[in-house]
């Protein structure tokens, strides 16, 4: 079976971010994080294309997919974002969050200002689902948590990690008296800090970090110190996240 002419347009279209946005869909793609998808439930599943031998495999899955397309690996890989197309690719309804307040209040928090690599924010969700970070909260020039790449990166965790686009400004207004930790070069070496887990901390763009108008309202300033003989000038901005993350999660 192959693909209707409307359907691979609608299907390619969703590789743009305006379109995605349009249709509030987003697309899956391969074996493993298309089966998470399906057997969670927590998403409405709007398409599944996918080869036969998939299709076989899972059909206990696609109950309540609206439509269901058999194809060839040469009409799947038409569609494929992957250097080799995976069996399968879906799309799916990004969920509707609210803003919890009593639940970001309760723990500890990320926001990712201006973050653009799509591996880097990938990377950061699944450091979240790792440590148990609940929500990580986007500027609005940040790379979209599915965007096709970032989905990929993530290897599940947007499905367990609440993400929601808001301002520094706007997320502040609604936590004024939250910590706020914040990772900048002249910070304070973050292990002379003790966490508290009720926090948020601020993650900055790759080349430029944090901006000036969030560094202005840290109430904690940190920093990871270099290791003896260290000579890189910073680290990537998922490491950092990752080392930020570790030390919050052993020290509160």
């Amino acid at each position: 079976m192959k693909l209707s002419i409307n359907q691979l347009k609608y299907l390619k279209s969703l590789q743009e971010r305006k379109y995605r946005q349009k249709y509030h869909n987003f697309i899956v793609e391969g074996v493993k994080l298309a089966a998470e998808v399906l057997s969670s439930g927590s998403l409405q599943v709007e398409m599944v294309v996918a080869q036969a031998g998939w299709l076989e495999e899972h059909g206990h899955l696609l109950r309540n997919v609206e439509t269901v397309v058999p194809v060839e690996a040469g009409e799947l890989k038409k569609i494929s974002l992957l250097t080799t197309p995976n069996q399968v690719l879906l799309v799916a309804k990004q969920p509707d969050l609210a803003f919890d307040k009593a639940a970001v209040s309760a723990g500890t928090s990320l926001f990712l200002d201006d973050v653009r690599d799509p591996g880097n924010m990938g990377t950061i969700l699944r450091i979240a689902d790792w440590f148990g970070v609940k929500w990580v909260f986007c500027s609005p020039d940040c790379v979209e948590v599915f965007n096709p790449k970032v989905v990929q990166a993530s290897m599940g965790a947007f499905l367990r990690v609440k993400s929601l686009e808001i301002s520094f400004e706007a997320l502040k207004a609604q936590l004024p008296d939250l910590p706020v930790y914040g990772t900048v070069l002249d910070g304070a070496s973050i292990f002379s800090e003790k966490p508290v887990k009720a926090s948020i901390i601020a993650i900055g763009n790759e080349s430029k970090g944090l901006s000036p108008g969030i560094q202005d309202c840290l109430t904690h300033r940190i920093s990871i110190p270099k290791g003896e003989g260290g000579g890189a000038e910073s680290l990537n901005a998922a490491v950092a996240t990752g080392i930020v993350c570790a030390f919050f999660a052993a020290g509160t």
